[in-house]
């Protein structure tokens, strides 16, 4: 029964999550497993909560830089494409 139920609740995790934007995705996994690392952490230092709670709060930072690191990359990436297309095109 326990697998049935954990599985159950990942599932409906996982279809809560369709329809979020790239940031939220990337905040919402850094989280996680930011909680998950501090919580596992935490536990092994005698305070699992705190631990998830730190653990969640730096995940979601690096969330948050990835994502600005990942947008930057795709603006250059549209840049470049828009620069290619301009001295490609045939001039009058």
């Amino acid at each position: 029964m326990n697998r049935i139920a954990f599985f159950t609740a990942i599932a409906l995790f996982m279809a809560g999550c369709t329809g979020m934007s790239d940031t939220q995705q990337r905040v919402l996994t850094g989280s996680a497993g930011g909680a998950t690392a501090g919580a596992v952490l935490g536990a092994i230092g005698g305070d699992a909560a705190l631990g998830a709670v730190a653990g969640a709060s730096a995940g979601m930072l690096g969330g948050m830089l990835y994502d600005y690191h990942k947008q930057s990359e795709e603006r250059a990436y549209a840049k470049g494409r828009a620069d290619a297309a301009r001295s490609a095109s045939p001039r009058t």
